[in-house]
């Protein structure tokens, strides 16, 4: 790859990447101290990602893939964005603003696909080019929280603002990437391989419907993270918690690029049994900080374990669907896993974190303690869950792989 090329790509995700970050770690502590929003609804606000990420398939494989260049619809999905993001800054009844915020999510995860496939079109060594681009993923995710802390946007709806000026420059942006024509056209659509239904027939392998319930599991305790993570820190009051948050971006980059090396040590099951555990780590690492709020080593520990607990279930989980799957269906079965992480599994983990956030809500403050427990109990339990079943340790080969969040 030009040097030329590997610049515009790595603006295209950072500025992807930084719309993401300015609204999404921060929502739930605006939602609940100044809009007033239930556990309840702040979980189902979380949860449009993952109702986006289950319907961007269609806008992507049935609208973007066969009548439009990638850089015009990705233009045009994130300045529809930038004003959606605007009109979130301005509502405060639940109803409308989950309207608009579904509407939204649905116009982002559409884009997260195209920048994918944007830059996998214009990779001529994937799995060495791919990875090295989505390393700015985690920069503009970093820059983000950083920017939202510095600016004091953690409890007020300047987030939006700022999430709706950067996806209106990615929109004008966008027009000047390189051309990508419509890769589909003339083919047909076919919802089954769309929505990864075409690769189900790898279920019946128990290792990999192992690994499949797993993975949608674990979304359910990773959900409260993302969910309840930054109203925590400022309930304890830590300052400046957005941007305290982002070492767990900076722990995503440097374990993504230890993954090679360590996967040639522990296999593919090594490498997910540690990123599994290191979710039960973590939240009982914040359950023992709200009993002890002077050891702050526990909560950064906590945060620093972000790179194994991401990387090692989700790149790992993405690499090994590439390898378990043929080239027939290996698209397919990348869908199908994307549909049970970033879909239901999130849909699922989200409500279910917003409804415990919610019983163990007393006044205007939460009883953090069991609402870090549950889902420390549940990785744990999945823990010896995937040890006993998933028995598949094949050698993995590097993929083209997505840099987390």
């Amino acid at each position: 790859m030009k040097p030329l090329l590997l610049v515009r790509l790595w603006l295209m995700v950072f500025l992807h990447y930084f719309v993401w970050g300015a609204w999404y770690v921060t929502m739930g502590t605006y939602a609940t101290t100044k809009l007033g929003f239930a556990g309840g609804q702040v979980g189902l606000a979380y949860g449009t990602l993952a109702i986006g990420a289950m319907l961007s398939p269609l806008i992507v494989g049935v609208i973007a893939d066969r009548f439009f260049a990638t850089q015009r619809i990705l233009a045009f999905l994130h300045i529809l964005g930038a004003g959606l993001l605007y009109a979130l800054s301005t509502l405060q009844e639940f109803g409308v603003f989950y309207l608009v915020l579904l509407s939204y999510t649905i116009t982002y995860m559409a884009g997260h696909g195209l920048t994918n496939t944007l830059t996998l079109h214009h990779s001529k060594n994937p799995a060495k080019e791919f990875p090295l681009v989505m390393i700015m993923a985690s920069v503009g995710w970093i820059v983000a929280g950083l920017v939202v802390s510095w600016l004091k946007l953690e409890d007020n709806p300047g987030m939006f603002y700022l999430a709706s000026g950067a996806a209106l420059v990615m929109g004008l942006y966008s027009l000047t990437l390189p051309h990508t024509p419509p890769k589909g056209q003339g083919s047909p659509a076919s919802l089954g391989t769309l929505l990864g239904l075409d690769a189900l027939k790898l279920m019946r392998d128990r290792s990999f419907a192992t690994f499949m319930v797993c993975s949608f599991l674990i979304c359910v305790p990773l959900s409260f993270y993302f969910s309840w993570m930054n109203v925590f820190m400022n309930e304890m009051n830590i300052a400046n918690a957005a941007a305290k948050m982002t070492l767990g971006q900076v722990s995503d980059v440097v374990f993504l690029l230890l993954l090679p090396a360590l996967l040639l040590r522990l296999g593919a099951k090594g490498i997910l049994m540690l990123g599994i555990g290191a979710w039960a780590l973590r939240f009982g690492l914040f359950a023992l900080f709200h009993q002890n709020p002077s050891v702050l080593w526990m909560l950064f520990t906590g945060i620093l374990l972000h790179g194994i607990c991401y990387d090692f279930i989700f790149v790992m989980g993405r690499m090994y669907v590439d390898e378990r799957a043929g080239e027939d269906i290996r698209g397919a079965a990348q869908g199908l896993h994307a549909i049970v992480t970033l879909g239901a599994g999130m849909f699922v983990g989200t409500w279910f974190a917003g409804l415990v956030a919610q019983v163990y809500t007393e006044g205007d403050q939460h009883d953090w303690q069991p609402i870090w427990l549950i889902p420390a109990a549940m990785g744990t339990v999945l823990f010896f869950v995937f040890a006993l079943f998933f028995k598949d340790d094949r050698h993995v080969r590097g993929a083209a792989v997505e840099s987390g969040t």
